[in-house]
């Protein structure tokens, strides 16, 4: 490509009113989603009060954080076929529903529980028959079920989002993607210390301090009332808007339209390589992204004796979303403006910049050290997360089945995240120390991956020199 057509292609040319139509349509798509984010990452924020309060170990939070990413992951393989099956709207609209649900449950169950011979458990009645079992299987349970349930997110917001953005558009998207992602991270590490604390708003109305079972309902209400803006605003292709013709359909000629037989589906996507090798390396994305997003407020508690309401964990709390926005925009753009859409060379450096991040953050002990490394961490993380996780199915699935693309790919995301709960706890629970160096082989393995695919074309790109 010419540096003219390069430039041509840089803002697309588009009908009147496409353009804040697709704003609009985004606009409460990516609300709906940053809301799904608040009602993921209370969790960390709630680990050590309710290791406090229930006497679990970090192995203990590991497995509630573990049954949460293995369900989201088989979700993400399911749901990707549904959403492909069912619409993106309506799919958001089902994991909005039930993460709702069982955030609202998670706060509840801790008022069931009760302490006998030294063990938390909880009686529920079925059949007449009262049974008794540990509160931590409870929780397990309880997050195991929001996991599926907020895996319809992503495929539904990234299979309409598909059919709203051309090909060399998806990079810059999967940018935004990763800032709506990391907005949800950000609201969530403000709102949540702060009803831990107590507040007051506009000078009038103080709230006090409350129970951490609010971090869990008061990201639900914010979820419902976005939901129901959603539901009335949204259009899932642009030829429902009445925009017809404006986004080609990339994913199989002479098709049209935003929903494909599912036979063809899973030939098309399942058989393709290069999605298991992205796959591939993007579990090592999410071990080592959920080893930061998930432990780090338990390990600066736990090593420095941080303070969750504290200016300095604020800052920390503040920078880790941010950078990771910063990153996800910056790669995006990059893989589209200078590597032509291609995802892999952007994603190798990101790997192998991480692994040395990684080694150097083991060698520091300090809190400033500490706080450092991990925004470095989460800057490369979420980079590789955004290129890989959005734009690369996009690419691969086109509109008809970004879903299941994003499903499949994403799933292993999780696969990988799920070692950073369990296991992570574990190591953790022997020495702290362990922190870090858990993370070193990831970098170098999603690396390795991302330089096998090094110039594979993906659909609606064509090879250089044609």
């Amino acid at each position: 490509m010419n540096p003219t057509a390069a430039s041509a292609s840089a803002r697309l040319p588009y009908p009147a009113g496409f353009r804040p139509r697709r704003g609009s349509n985004w606009g409460f798509l990516g609300l709906l989603y940053t809301s799904f984010y608040m009602c993921r990452y209370n969790l960390p924020l709630a680990n050590k009060s309710i290791s406090d309060e229930f006497g679990f170990s970090r192995a203990d939070i590991g497995a509630i954080l573990t049954s949460w990413a293995l369900a989201y992951a088989c979700g993400q393989i399911i749901n990707g076929l549904l959403a492909d099956r069912l619409g993106g709207k309506r799919t958001m609209l089902i994991g909005a529903a039930g993460t709702i649900t069982m955030n609202v449950l998670f706060g509840a169950a801790s008022k069931w529980g009760f302490l006998k011979q030294g063990h938390w458990l909880v009686t529920l009645s079925w059949l007449h028959l009262d049974l008794a079992l540990p509160l931590l299987t409870l929780f397990i349970a309880i997050r195991g079920v929001d996991g599926y349930l907020q895996a319809f997110g992503a495929p539904g917001f990234i299979k309409i989002n598909t059919a709203w953005f051309s090909h060399r558009e998806r990079g810059t998207f999967s940018g935004i993607f990763g800032f709506v992602i990391n907005l949800g991270r950000f609201g969530i590490f403000t709102l949540g210390p702060a009803l831990l604390a107590g507040f007051t708003v506009l000078g009038l109305l103080h709230v006090p301090p409350l129970h951490w079972r609010w971090l869990f309902w008061a990201p639900s209400v914010l979820c419902a009332l976005v939901a129901l803006g959603m539901a009335l605003t949204v259009k899932e292709t642009p030829e429902e808007a009445g925009f017809h013709g404006v986004i080609p359909d990339d994913s199989i000629p002479g098709n049209t339209g935003a929903r494909a037989p599912l036979g063809l589906v899973l030939r098309t996507i399942a058989t393709n390589p290069v999605v298991w090798v992205t796959a591939c390396a993007y579990a090592c994305t999410g071990a080592v992204r959920r080893a930061v997003d998930d432990w780090f407020p338990r390990y600066m508690q736990d090593l420095y004796h941080a303070d969750l309401k504290s200016a300095a964990f604020q800052f920390l709390a503040f920078l880790i979303p941010f950078v990771a926005s910063v990153g996800s925009l910056s790669a995006g753009y990059v893989s589209d403006r200078f590597f032509k859409g291609h995802r892999a060379p952007v994603a190798a450096a990101l790997y192998f910049l991480e692994t040395a991040i990684i080694v150097m953050a083991a060698q520091f002990h300090t809190a400033n050290a500490a706080v450092l490394f991990l925004v470095l961490i989460s800057f490369t993380a979420n980079s590789t997360h955004s290129i890989l996780g959005s734009a690369a199915p996009m690419d691969i699935g086109g509109r008809r089945m970004a879903g299941f693309a994003v499903g499949l790919i994403d799933s292993f995301q999780y696969f990988g995240g799920s070692l950073a709960g369990y296991f992570l706890g574990k190591l953790l629970d022997k020495s702290l120390g362990n922190y870090f160096y858990f993370m070193v082989p990831f970098g170098v393995i999603g690396g390795v991956l991302m330089l096998t695919v090094l110039g594979k074309v993906t659909a609606g790109s064509k090879p250089e020199g044609h």
